[in-house]
């Protein structure tokens, strides 16, 4: 059975360093829930290009959809990175949830769609344990221009 490093190697995805927090805040806390496992939340992530640079705009004016899923599959990256960093992919148990927050037009209706760029990402690289709960919600702005943000939680063994 392929570990989810094996899967990342398999997609060419290479984890980027857990991104570290842009303000007062932590990028992951662990909760313990007893039997050996904790909920680890994962504060939303936003996406990074390969050059350090950020996808921007508001969809669909700015951004097609196809570029938007693109940034949150970026998301899920990070997301992977701020797991790994917090006790490992190995020892995700499941993703509970997924919150995305789409940077979009009045009227545009097509959030769960951008935001399947990071639920397959997950799925990829973690099987079944990727399968997660999820909402994925307009905005009308969000922080540094960014296309989309996601949040998540997750349980891992302990």
């Amino acid at each position: 059975m392929a570990s989810p490093h094996d899967r990342l190697r398999a997609l060419g995805i290479e984890l980027p360093a857990a991104p570290p927090p842009a303000a007062n805040y932590v990028p992951t806390r662990s909760v313990p829930i007893g039997e050996g496992r904790s909920l680890v939340y994962v504060a939303g992530q936003i996406p990074r290009k390969a050059d350090g640079g950020m996808y921007t705009g508001r969809v669909p004016s700015q951004v097609s959809i196809e570029e938007a899923k693109s940034a949150a599959r970026a998301c899920g990256v990070a997301i992977l990175a701020q797991l790994e960093a917090a006790g490992g992919l190995e020892r995700v148990e499941q993703i509970a949830q997924v919150i995305g927050f789409v940077n979009c037009e009045a009227g545009f209706g097509q959030q769960p769609e951008v935001v399947n760029g990071c639920s397959d990402l997950l799925v990829e690289v973690l099987g079944d344990a990727g399968r997660h709960t999820r909402a994925a919600v307009g905005a009308n702005a969000l922080p540094r221009d960014v296309t989309v943000e996601i949040a998540a939680v997750a349980i891992l063994r302990t």
